[in-house]
């Protein structure tokens, strides 16, 4: 396996690129925006200079691993030599299953088909090609070069063999691969959203503020980040994807959104994506949110 595309150059799409041309794949970065591109260079660049300082990696490294990268807006043209495509888009469902439709034409007939989703349905998105045996799940941690979690998701009809073969590629990336069955939310994310909305619905119910939730869980719980600016972090919008798809899935109502998440989503509030969601992130409020979040 020495060619891999990546399907889409935003956060999780240019970590999953920049992690396969750092361990000497020849990586595609697939997105239909040129802007989305250069800035997905530039943020892969600029994140390899933070490893040469940290010693982590020397210049050559970071050469090297430019050189692994090439930009296309054609899926089409992106996949066409690959022997692993790795769909990073949206944490949409319609959109990933056209783009799955559209890869399993356009992709040589034996190559693997993964997905970077963080909750849809494995099964349903392998449903839409005509190679099901060859379509898995491979959800990577963000951000991608530092995390070593990947949780590897087999679908209904995923084969053995390429279950094996991303668990020992995932390996060979220096991650540690999970493997998981194929239900909503999987097993992070099952986990994760649950308690990120319980701690929206406290604030939503006036229990404390924002930035007394936060403290509770990073000095009581020793997380390092506190809940609700890890969904911030996450982005407000997929937070409630996810919670909608957990919740459409098992149709239990301890899955529901928060309807002040719901209000946040539509009023555009989504995070640091957006410059503001439970903490403002516009530059002449850097300082005091830092203050307040890192105690």
């Amino acid at each position: 396996m020495k060619n891999i595309a990546v399907i889409g150059a935003g956060t999780m799409g240019n970590g999953i690129a920049h992690v396969f041309a750092q361990n000497k794949y020849k990586v595609h970065l697939i997105d239909v925006s040129e802007d989305a591109l250069e800035k997905a260079l530039a943020i892969i660049s600029k994140n390899l200079d933070r490893l040469i300082t940290k010693d982590r990696i020397d210049e050559h490294t970071k050469i090297r691993t430019l050189k692994n990268l090439i930009t296309f807006t054609s899926i089409s043209d992106g996949v066409k030599n690959a022997d692993l495509v790795i769909e990073a888009a949206t944490e949409n469902e319609d959109l990933k299953l056209n783009i799955f439709k559209q890869i399993d034409k356009d992709a040589p007939k034996n190559a693997i088909l993964a997905t970077n989703t963080s909750s849809i349905s494995i099964t349903k998105i392998a449903s839409v090609t005509n190679r099901s045996e060859n379509v898995i799940g491979m959800h990577f941690m963000n951000p991608v070069p530092i995390m070593k979690l990947v949780e590897v998701i087999r679908g209904y009809n995923t084969s053995n063999e390429v279950a094996k073969t991303i668990m020992e590629l995932s390996k060979k990336l220096d991650k540690v691969p999970i493997e998981v069955n194929d239900y909503p939310g999987f097993v992070a994310n099952r986990i994760l959203m649950p308690m990120l909305n319980e701690a929206i619905e406290t604030l939503y119910n006036g229990v404390a503020g924002v930035y007394e939730i936060d403290t509770v869980m990073k000095l009581g719980m020793a997380h390092p980040m506190g809940p609700l600016q890890l969904a911030d972090f996450i982005g407000l919008d997929v937070c409630l994807s996810i919670l909608n798809v957990m919740y459409n899935g098992f149709k239990n109502p301890k899955y529901a959104p928060c309807p002040l998440l719901v209000n946040m989503v539509r009023a555009g509030k989504l995070g640091v994506k957006s410059g503001e969601g439970f903490y403002n992130y516009s530059e002449n409020k850097k300082a005091e949110i830092v203050s307040k979040q890192f105690i």
